[in-house]
């Protein structure tokens, strides 16, 4: 799903007029289970259900736009953005982060690489499961945005994951699957940029893949992955990298493989067993 909350740092809305994201899904062949065993096809089993998937995403992308409304027009390269080389995480003598705040990582260090491990697990907290249950987004609002916005975002995504609209995700109005299934969605970063970094602020851009969709015998939106970039402007407050404003963006995407795809009890075993990385550069 396309993901932003419209405070000027990217670009346009997702949904809204001047978005160019969208989420692309594959399906896989063969079978009435959307979870069987064939191999990926690139282009997909059902049209039925692929009208399914991408209304499911339709929702998704307005939900979030009508949650972010607003900004100032600026661009992702405003503020002395530079071109930034590819570097793997290398020791600096400096702790990447201090501890975790309620699951967050925090405590990061007022510096370039400090506010990368920041932007990287703020991404990973602001496309999650959690961020549709009311009492864990509240947490998330709290420990990750600037103090000044937390109320504005808070009622903005309370709005916006109304109970009608995760009626139609098919979770009940505390964000939970129905007995049998389980939602995913899970982010992944792959790498981060600096695009601007001055004194109390910073313009960082987050490659990542995901998984999304709900996982269960019946249904008619299967786990799929996506490819996008997030890119966030966090400012220096309580002594810790905070988001200031964010917007998503679709890609960079590769050739997606040709992989065998896993049953629905396989998807939902891993999403329960496997558990999240805090990350830091």
């Amino acid at each position: 799903m396309s993901l932003s909350d419209g405070g000027g740092y990217g670009g346009g809305e997702p949904g809204g007029p001047d978005t160019g994201g969208q989420t692309r899904t594959r399906l896989p062949d063969g079978g009435d289970d959307p979870y069987g065993g064939g191999r990926r096809t690139r282009t997909g089993s059902s049209s039925r259900n692929l009208i399914t998937i991408v209304g499911v995403v339709v929702l998704l992308i307005a939900a979030i736009a009508f949650a972010n409304r607003g900004g100032d027009g600026q661009s992702a390269g405003d503020g002395g953005a530079k071109e930034a080389d590819a570097r793997s995480t290398a020791p600096t003598g400096t702790k990447p982060v201090e501890g975790k705040n309620g699951g967050i990582a925090s405590g990061f260090a007022k510096t370039e690489q400090g506010a990368q491990s920041a932007a990287a697990n703020y991404a990973v907290a602001l496309v999650s499961a959690d961020i549709l249950k009311p009492a864990e987004r509240r947490a998330i609002v709290q420990k990750v945005f600037v103090p000044a916005r937390v109320g504005e975002m808070q009622g903005k995504l309370d709005q916006a994951y109304s109970a009608g609209f995760l009626h139609k995700l098919g979770l009940d109005a505390n964000g939970n699957a129905a007995k049998g299934m389980t939602y995913v969605s899970r982010t992944v970063p792959v790498g981060t940029k600096v695009a601007a970094f001055q004194g109390d602020t910073a313009k960082l851009e987050v490659w990542c893949t995901g998984l999304f969709g709900t996982a269960g015998p019946s249904s008619t939106t299967p786990v799929t992955s996506d490819w996008f970039t997030m890119n966030l402007e966090l400012r220096w407050a309580d002594n810790d990298w905070k988001v200031q404003s964010f917007v998503q963006k679709d890609g960079p995407a590769p050739v997606n493989g040709d992989n065998k795809t896993s049953g629905a009890d396989q998807i939902a075993e891993a999403v329960n067993q496997y558990g999240g990385f805090t990350y830091a550069r």
